[in-house]
């Protein structure tokens, strides 16, 4: 009897299999920290007979290659994917052992890159599940612009013809297990369930519903952002990352804090946004620890640049490094934990600033009773930190907006006056209220979105009412 594990990376959503029978396996996708999916296996009591990727990826940092030489599995890449270092190329339709009663066969599925290659596990001769990379994915398929705008359109076409010979080649019992799709920009869409059969994306994936025509049109008309640290992951990946170093970083007093900061390093507090609002080190950086930091931070921090790590624990301290590696910062310069009374030299005070809702803001009541007053009061300025496309579902009348990951160089283009900044929960909000308040404005975080903003009495301008 098979078996398939999941081993996921929430935090950049992304997920690698441990798949196989009794005696070994095979690991598909492997994230950075092999430590996880070895423990796997060795709960499970299976030798890691083969490691196989999909294609080589631009959101995360490949365990493959480290993972094959600490089991001794074969490394298993596509074939036409360009790496630097000893892998077994496969081609369309090979096949390779998994265990007494299962083979792996390779079917090449290109569209998210010109080389993916999906992986179909057979028990006795019967495909049982599919391990479809950033090919056909929930609801979905993986994004076809990540390798270079001219080939976008092609790319394209060809995730529709990938999504149709895998659905005309399996049955619709047989389980898929995509990589990317949980979060991940690697995605074309976000979609709310958590696991699919063939037969599902059969009746709903837009790849197999959609003409081509209609599918191509559509899929490059939803492409968004392309997060910064991708163009730098594939060429990491192609070469071959080196083994991850998780020991605790050296630790940082007060002094070598303000240092860092006086040098124009990053320190991020990774504690969550309201305790950061309270209270934080001046010129710090909120990327709270249990939301999306390895994406954003990675997004946002120039390459290269050091990083100094501020966390209540050291647990939260280890959690946090270990996601970051899957995103190619590899060592923090240093760390401390605790609270800011630790991180602050003596006489120093913490900085902080409000947070509120938009009904602190929004316009009087009829009553004439007092209450907030509105956006268009002299001295306000309500900064939208979401991405193009959903500015464009809605956005609040007179706001002035600059994408999160672009604020950090785009400050200067913020008007005067006390910023109440907002994106679509709180995340990006309080990501760029820290950025502000390091540049010294004066910053309200808003926990709202446009919904409650509208519930509020503010202005909001939709597409279709002749001036979004």
């Amino acid at each position: 009897m098979f078996f398939v594990d999941t081993v996921e990376s929430e935090g950049i959503g992304n997920r690698s299999y441990l798949a196989g029978g009794p005696e070994s396996a095979v690991v598909v996708d492997p994230q950075r920290d092999i430590d996880r999916v070895l423990a796997v296996a060795a709960r499970r009591g299976v030798r890691i007979a083969r490691v196989v990727e999909t294609h080589v990826h631009n959101d995360y940092v490949s365990g493959g290659p480290e993972l094959a030489r600490v089991t001794g599995a074969r490394h298993l890449l596509p074939d036409g994917a360009e790496v630097s270092f000893p892998r077994d190329a496969v081609a369309d339709d090979d096949t390779v052992p998994v265990d007494e009663r299962l083979l792996l066969r390779a079917l090449a599925t290109p569209g998210h890159t010109p080389h993916h290659t999906s992986y179909v596990l057979e028990e006795d001769g019967r495909a049982v599940a599919a391990f479809t990379g950033g090919s056909l994915l929930i609801g979905t398929v993986g994004r076809p612009d990540l390798v270079a705008p001219r080939l976008t359109e092609g790319l394209a076409r060809a995730q529709h013809a990938s999504a149709h010979r895998l659905a005309g080649a399996l049955g619709d019992d047989v389980s898929v297990h995509p990589t990317h799709g949980f979060g991940s920009f690697c995605s074309s869409a976000q979609v709310d369930r958590d696991s699919t059969t063939v037969g599902e994306e059969r009746a709903s994936n837009d790849a197999l519903v959609k003409d081509a025509d209609t599918f191509v049109a559509d899929l490059i008309a939803g492409l968004d952002d392309i997060p910064a640290h991708y163009a730098h992951l594939g060429p990491v990946n192609a070469a071959g990352a080196a083994p991850v170093d998780l020991t605790p970083p050296r630790h940082a007093d007060a002094g070598e804090i303000a240092r860092r900061l006086a040098e124009g390093e990053w320190v991020v507090d990774l504690r969550d946004r309201v305790a950061y609002a309270e209270g934080h080190v001046a010129g710090s950086f909120n990327f709270e620890a249990d939301g999306k930091l390895a994406t954003y931070l990675a997004w946002l921090v120039p390459r290269g640049k050091p990083v100094t790590l501020l966390a209540e624990s050291a647990g939260q301290l280890a959690a946090a490094q270990r996601e970051l590696v899957r995103v190619g910062i590899d060592r923090p310069a240093s760390a401390a934990t605790g609270s800011p009374r630790s991180w602050l030299r003596d006489g120093e005070l913490p900085r902080s600033f409000p947070r509120a809702a938009f009904a602190e803001l929004g316009p009087p009541p009829e009553d004439g009773a007092a209450h907030g007053g509105g956006p268009a009061d002299a001295g306000v300025v309500l900064l939208d930190v979401r991405r193009d496309s959903e500015r464009a579902a809605g956005r609040i009348d007179g706001s002035v907006h600059i994408p999160v990951h672009e604020l950090h160089d785009r400050i200067g283009e913020v008007p005067p006056g006390q910023v109440w900044v907002h994106c679509a929960g709180c995340l990006r909000s309080a990501i760029a209220a820290s950025l502000l308040d390091a540049a010294d404005r004066s910053v309200v975080a808003v926990d709202d979105g446009v919904d409650a903003a509208e519930r509020a009495g503010l202005a909001v301008v939709r597409p279709g009412d002749g001036s979004a």
